[in-house]
């Protein structure tokens, strides 16, 4: 980058970044008066949509009684762990206390919920508490069935060549150490994807992409073979991406290997199994990262909340998928990664349904309906080297989105998208936790 061009994407970053952290800062919108309830609303989980939520709702209900369950005494900034796990944060620039970020005016009751009975329209916590609502909204997150992979065990994080960025930050600073071993070694690279919905599809590209680069810079990408396993005939969801994501593949020599769904593990011999159209087959490595089968905690599955109908094996709540409300249970909301929609498991999705939500909730409160949309927002602030990102939003329809139309174009790889995820991003987040973006 020639220094007219460094100058000119700097300042245009800046120009963006101040834009974006003063609106947050600025707080959201004039709203109408408070709407006086006595309704009892109970959020569960305290990750990043029921936080938000929470924190926008004690500004829009006086008088309601706002409870939110969550045994994590820790908030998990879950968009970091591709940096960690590419040693390019510690594994502490993702966490945070969840009393922290928790308004004052509601109620944190420290323990995960354990049953929910819709007709009774009461959540029973773990220690036993029974809590009624009139108004519930669930957004406990997923949960990673690592024991779906035979032969797999988290305590094989960060030594025999295995990394699993997705089981938390001190699982994301020993996929560093695996990793970074590799890219000083050599050999062959497995990056895999599970055959299931899951948090961030754009995360196994982004370590694909990280990896290969560091090895690069360290002038080992001749002693490197990197193969991404894909779960199907794509890359990416989004057709356009997927192929611009095939090009780039082309252009650095990584090899996609489509239609291969990890299903089991040889640590001692460093040989992974997958299921393809074709039949097992066997692959060896040096170097393997694991993502595994995500699906929704047991207490959404036993709850009769779950599709019927689809991803059966994953147990997603049942919603409309604009309004994010149960059909069966009006008075029922679902919020990140546990909604049950074609797309929006990410911490920008979170960002445009958390409003719907609420918009809805406090109509239903008012006796009125909500007119609040969502169209399936997901962004993915696409690494593909250290210092480059494609800055990748669409809907539900798969057509790109781009918040900064004729600034960012969407599909190159941009300085200013890398430091819009480096640095913009946590900021942007953190307001959105505060209810103010």
């Amino acid at each position: 980058m020639s220094s007219a061009d460094f100058n000119t994407s700097r300042r245009m970053f800046l120009t963006l970044a101040a834009g974006g952290i003063a609106a947050g800062v600025a707080g959201p919108p004039v709203r109408a008066a408070p709407v006086k309830t006595s309704a009892r609303v109970v959020v569960i989980g305290a990750g990043a949509a029921g936080t938000s939520l929470v924190n926008r709702l004690v500004g829009r209900l006086d008088g309601a009684a706002i409870t939110i369950l969550d045994a994590s005494t820790t908030h998990l900034y879950q968009p970091g762990l591709s940096l960690v796990a590419a040693g390019l944060k510690p594994a502490s620039y993702t966490q945070s206390r969840t009393s922290d970020w928790l308004p004052g005016g509601i109620t944190h009751i420290g323990e995960a919920a354990a049953e929910i009975d819709p007709v009774a329209r009461t959540v029973t916590t773990s220690g036993g508490q029974r809590v009624g609502y009139d108004f519930l909204v669930v957004a406990p997150g997923l949960v990673l069935d690592h024991e779906a992979i035979e032969g797999f065990s988290l305590d094989l994080v960060g030594s025999n060549g295995i990394g699993a960025l997705y089981a938390g930050p001190d699982y994301a600073a020993r996929t560093w150490v695996a990793a970074s071993k590799y890219t000083e070694e050599g050999g062959i690279g497995l990056f895999t994807r599970p055959a299931t919905e899951m948090k961030c599809a754009g995360a196994p590209l982004k370590h694909t992409f990280l990896i290969d680069d560091i090895a690069r810079r360290a002038n080992k990408a001749g002693k490197t073979e990197i193969i991404y396993a894909s779960n199907n005939d794509s890359l990416f969801g989004v057709p356009i991406v997927s192929e611009k994501v095939r090009m780039l593949f082309g252009d650095r020599g990584i090899r996609p290997a489509y239609s291969h769904v990890l299903k089991s593990i040889e640590p001692g011999r460093r040989i992974a199994k997958f299921a393809t159209p074709g039949g097992d087959t066997e692959m060896g490595y040096d170097y393997l990262h694991v993502i595994p089968p995500q699906r929704a905690p047991e207490v959404i599955r036993q709850s009769g909340l779950s599709w019927a109908d689809k991803w059966t094996d994953q147990g997603w709540v049942e919603v409309d998928k604009h309004t994010l409300r149960h059909p069966r249970h009006p008075e029922i909301f679902a919020l990140g990664d546990v909604a049950g929609v074609p797309k929006g498991k990410t911490a920008a999705s979170v960002k445009w349904q958390v409003p719907v939500v609420e918009d809805h909730l406090v109509a239903a409160i008012e006796g009125r309906e909500g007119t609040a949309v969502y169209n399936g927002y997901t962004s993915c602030p696409l690494i593909t080297r250290v210092g480059r990102a494609m800055l990748v939003e669409f809907d539900y329809n798969n057509d790109l989105t781009p918040s900064f139309p004729g600034i960012i174009a969407p599909l190159e790889e941009l300085w200013i998208s890398w430091l819009m995820k480096e640095v913009a991003l946590k900021a942007t987040y953190n307001a959105m936790l505060r209810g103010k973006a």
